[in-house]
C-alpha cells in the first residue's frame, strides 16, 4: 500500500527484454533504499513494482505483458523519469490517499494551463472510470495523490501546486502525454457493495415469487 505522497524522481538505466516480458533497471536517485529488501514493493509512477534485484544506484523489476498492456510502460525508454515511493509503513502519516499502485486505466493529458505558480491540468478519464470520480475527491495520476478540483463528463480538472510540481514528474508534462490513474480505493469498493446488494436484491425476489407461486399465493 502506498499514500500517493511522492518521495524522489528516479529514472530508467535499462530495459531489458525478455520475449514479451521486460524487465527494468530503475535509478532511485534521492530515494533511500537502504531499509529495502528484495520482494519489497515500490510504486514507479503509480505501478506497485516487486523489487527483484537490488543495486548500488537503485533496482530491478520484472514487469509482465499484463503490466505493460495495462499502464503506460509499454511506451517508457531509457532515461525515462518516473515518481517513486517506497511501501508505507503501519506507523506512516497518510497524508496523501490510500494508493494500491494497481492501476486502472490509461488518461490523456488534453490542456494545461498556468494559474500563477500553480498549472492547472485537464485530463479525459476512460469512460469505465467516470463513475469513481468526483468534485474535491482523491484520484492517483503517476503515482501522485491528487484532488479533483472539476469534473465534466469523462474529464477532470486538477490543480498543481509548485510544491508538487518541483517533487514530482508533473513538472514536465506535455499535452498528449497519457498517464497512468488509479481511481480512490473507497469509491471502488463503494460501488462494488452497491452492486452486490442490488443483484442480491434481484436474487431475493426472485426466490421470494417462486415460493409464492409455488405454494399457490400467486398465479
Amino acid at each position: 500500500m502506498f499514500t500517493g505522497i511522492i518521495e524522489a524522481i528516479g529514472n530508467i538505466s535499462a530495459i531489458i527484454r525478455n520475449n514479451d516480458d521486460i524487465s527494468m533497471v530503475i535509478n532511485t536517485n534521492k530515494l533511500d533504499i537502504s531499509d529495502v529488501k528484495l520482494g519489497d514493493s515500490i510504486a514507479s509512477n503509480g505501478v506497485c513494482l516487486t523489487v527483484s534485484k537490488l543495486m548500488p544506484t537503485g533496482f530491478v523489476a520484472d514487469l509482465s505483458k499484463e503490466t505493460l498492456k495495462r499502464t503506460t510502460f509499454h511506451s517508457y525508454h531509457v532515461g525515462q523519469n518516473i515518481n517513486l515511493e517506497k511501501a508505507m509503513l503501519p506507523t506512516t502519516r497518510l497524508d496523501g490517499h490510500i494508493v494500491s499502485g494497481h492501476v486502472d486505466g490509461i488518461g490523456d493529458i488534453i490542456e494545461l494551463k498556468r494559474k500563477g505558480s500553480a498549472i492547472e491540468v485537464w485530463i479525459t478519464v476512460p469512460i469505465h472510470l467516470k463513475k469513481f470520480v468526483a468534485e474535491k475527491g482523491s484520484i492517483c495520476i503517476d503515482g501522485t495523490s491528487l484532488t479533483i478540483n472539476a469534473v465534466y463528463q469523462n474529464v477532470i480538472k486538477l490543480t498543481i501546486i509548485p510544491h508538487t510540481l518541483t517533487n514530482t514528474t508533473l513538472a514536465n508534462a506535455t499535452i498528449g502525454q497519457k498517464v497512468n490513474i488509479e481511481a480512490d480505493m473507497v469509491a471502488r469498493y463503494l460501488e462494488r457493495l452497491v452492486s452486490i446488494d442490488k443483484q442480491e436484491s434481484k436474487k431475493s425476489t426472485n426466490v421470494s415469487m417462486s415460493l409464492l407461486k409455488k405454494h399457490g399465493f400467486i398465479v
